[in-house]
């Protein structure tokens, strides 16, 4: 159980817990408005022709790459740099995502983002108060998601209703669990790390991973029931 672990460590966290998800959600505020702003500004000027042209599998894979690089340097980094990297990659994914604003309506866009706000609100409370230790469930996501991304390529070729329908609810159930998971997470570095600043962005960043792949499978989810 993860609470009584934390007890049987017998020491106190290394920063407090409260003052890393004060940061962590600041943060996270500060990466989604990046994103909405950017996604505006592009389907509202000459950019979306960029978006839509074959640039924006470049702007996914720099995302991938930025992904990468502040997870296996985040304990080396200044909180400017780390900072700098979330922000960048906040940018580069409203420049992805950017064509989203075209392709549904601001109703379906509005209700899944309020479902989302919802549901991840739910979940990181789950996370952060629970008294399961949630390291084995991770695992099992982890699994389950390497499968939905194999899913997501199979049906770009086939372009299956059913099976887009099917993907959409497997995506929202995997990306809830896996933000119980990650909020369960980023409070165990309180143990692990000396400073908040940097692991306080790292842990923003996981969250709006979290948070943008659930707003996304939801807004799947409520096209495909629509058509």
């Amino acid at each position: 159980m993860f609470n009584n672990n934390m007890q049987e460590r017998q020491y106190a966290p290394s920063m407090d817990i409260q003052t890393l998800f004060q940061g962590v959600f600041l943060w996270m505020m500060l990466g989604l408005l990046t994103t909405a702003a950017v996604a505006f500004i592009t389907v509202s000027t000459p950019l979306v022709e960029l978006a839509a042209s074959p640039l924006v599998f470049v702007a996914f894979i720099a995302e991938i790459g930025l992904v990468i690089w502040l997870g296996r340097s985040i304990a080396n980094m200044s909180v400017q740099t780390t900072a700098t990297v979330f922000l960048l990659y906040a940018a580069l994914n409203g420049f992805s995502l950017s064509l989203i604003l075209l392709f549904f309506d601001v109703g379906t866009i509005g209700t899944a983002f309020f479902t989302t706000s919802a549901v991840f609100g739910a979940m990181v409370v789950v996370g952060r108060t629970t008294d399961l230790d949630l390291t084995k469930m991770g695992s099992i996501l982890l699994m389950a998601l390497i499968g939905l991304i194999i899913a997501v390529i199979v049906n770009m070729f086939i372009a299956s209703s059913m099976a887009n329908l099917i993907i959409s609810v497997a995506g929202v159930i995997i990306f809830t669990g896996l933000t119980a998971y990650d909020a369960q997470r980023i409070q165990q570095m309180a143990y692990t790390y000396s400073g908040t600043s940097s692991i306080a962005v790292y842990g923003a960043l996981i969250l709006y991973l979290d948070f943008i792949n659930l707003f996304l499978f939801l807004l799947r989810l409520l096209s495909a029931l629509r058509d």
